[in-house]
């Protein structure tokens, strides 16, 4: 691959998934999420930014869609921009719930990465006018998300070169081929807590997008450090949006 790297995102990219307890339903944990948690960290994170203290310039959560039977590991992923990573906390969030949606999921911790865009496509953002603002949801396209552990004894510098020297470039060419509007890679910075060693996100405007990137991809030796039995994937088809620019009207 010839293509360089792009540069990173600033600041880093918190990320929170989410796993709703055994007894909830999805549909149950969507409404709680989106009517009586995300008002909430809307609420604090604009009084953080009038007081001075960090606050997150974007924060938007992803729906994981049901795949097959049973339950999954993941139902779905915050994620909050700040200018810098968040102080790793004592305990996890929710252990104490303070809110409905708390109470319906296990206990989360923050999940601090560094992103890199290589495709820039726009998103979607139209916010109600009607009713406040944010949030509000975004839907017309199909995310994938990879959730990507390194295989037992990693050279972890040497992968994530890999994954942002070879295997990214590979994917935002692919990308490009197929359709494909948006592809981020966000790798971990704190990897003796980091759930996994990075996630990356693709954009595609259908699942026949999603089919022909995965028919013409190339090896390029990613699975020398990817462990690819332990990759969880997952679609999305609606992100919840709680801190954006809205697009110009």
């Amino acid at each position: 691959m010839t293509a360089a790297r792009p540069e990173p995102t600033p600041g880093a990219k918190m990320q929170y998934l989410i796993q709703r307890r055994p007894t909830v339903s999805r549909e149950a944990l969507i409404a709680h999420w989106f009517a009586n948690h995300m008002p909430g960290v809307i609420a604090r994170n604009a009084s953080a930014r009038a007081g001075g203290r960090p606050h997150a310039s974007r924060y938007v959560a992803s729906l994981f869609q049901p795949e097959g039977e049973g339950r999954q590991v993941w139902d779905g992923v915050a994620q909050l921009w700040y200018g810098a990573p968040l102080p790793r906390p004592a305990a996890a969030s929710g252990v104490t719930p303070y809110d409905t949606f708390q109470q319906m999921v296990e206990p989360y911790w923050p999940w601090a990465t560094q992103e890199w865009v290589f495709v820039d496509g726009a998103l979607p953002l139209d916010p109600p006018t009607l009713n406040a603002p944010f949030p509000c949801t975004r839907n017309g396209f199909l995310k994938q998300v990879s959730l990507v552990p390194a295989k037992p004894g990693a050279d972890m510098a040497a992968f994530f070169d890999h994954w942002l020297d070879v295997h990214g470039p590979n994917v935002e060419e692919t990308m490009v081929k197929v359709g494909g509007f948006r592809y981020a890679v966000s790798l971990s910075l704190d990897l003796e807590h980091a759930p996994y060693a990075g996630m990356a996100e693709l954009y595609f405007p259908d699942r026949a997008a999603q089919a022909a990137f995965w028919d013409i991809l190339k090896p390029d030796g990613f699975q020398q450090w990817a462990d690819e039995a332990r990759t969880l994937r997952y679609r999305c088809e609606t992100e919840m949006v709680g801190v954006e620019a809205p697009a110009r009207r």
